[in-house]
């Protein structure tokens, strides 16, 4: 277990979550999971036994919704929360501190990389400067473009791939959840290019797909984000 998780600590923070929110089992691992941006990620063995403990000290109860058991936190449980609201602080402060360390590390792992590439990319210039009598100018330029635009969508992953470890380790829930509908967003229109790629696309294929477009953006706008969150 990660050391942020000391004796009670981590029972501590599992009242903390459902506080937030009434949860069910899964989505308490996948917080801790997301939190700590996949480096410290809990057992269902390491979660269930503790929500269970907690129920049987009257901290939490449950219902089951759909087959699945959803914790809330009683009024037992937030009097406990509250008494421990210092605790409770300064656990928060060493996760985000935590989180931010990781993040830090990604950064500097991208840094590195990053140098390294250009190394061998300066390496492999020299190496093709080296064998020019064989290589023609056109052949050279078309290399060298090829480097420079591999290099520079590489870094765009990585720049896009740091920033989102960063949101993810200091972002409120409601920050989160929206990278993460960026990185569904991103996902689709890739797949839908790549599937569009090798496609017949005429006048009709076009018309088809922007009116599959339309209607599921509509859809979104009224069934999943409307305004008044009814």
């Amino acid at each position: 277990m990660s050391p942020v998780f000391g004796h009670g600590r981590l029972r501590l923070y599992l009242l903390k979550l459902l506080e937030e929110s009434p949860r069910h089992g899964y989505e308490v691992i996948r917080l801790l999971r997301d939190r700590f941006l996949g480096v410290y990620s809990p057992s269902p063995g390491t979660i269930y036994p503790r929500l269970a403990r907690l129920e049987a000290e009257g901290l939490v109860s449950h219902e089951v919704v759909k087959g699945k058991k959803v914790y809330s936190l009683t009024d037992d449980g937030r009097a406990e929360l509250e008494r421990r609201m210092d605790e409770l602080a300064d656990l928060e402060d060493e996760i985000s501190a935590s989180a931010q360390e990781f993040a830090r590390g990604v950064q500097e792992d991208v840094r590195q990389t990053v140098r390294t590439l250009r190394e061998e990319l300066t390496q492999a210039a020299r190496t093709m400067r080296d064998q020019g009598r064989t290589t023609s100018k056109e052949a050279w330029r078309e290399q060298k473009d090829h480097w420079r635009e591999q290099t520079q969508t590489w870094k765009e992953e990585w720049r896009q791939n740091w920033e989102d470890a960063w949101k993810t380790a200091t972002g409120t829930p409601d920050e989160v959840a929206r990278l993460k509908l960026e990185r569904l967003l991103r996902t689709f229109v890739e797949d839908v290019r790549k599937a569009a790629k090798n496609a017949k696309l005429d006048a009709d294929a076009l018309a088809a797909a922007q009116a599959l477009l339309g209607e599921t953006r509509e859809r979104l706008k009224d069934e999943v984000f409307r305004k008044d969150g009814r």
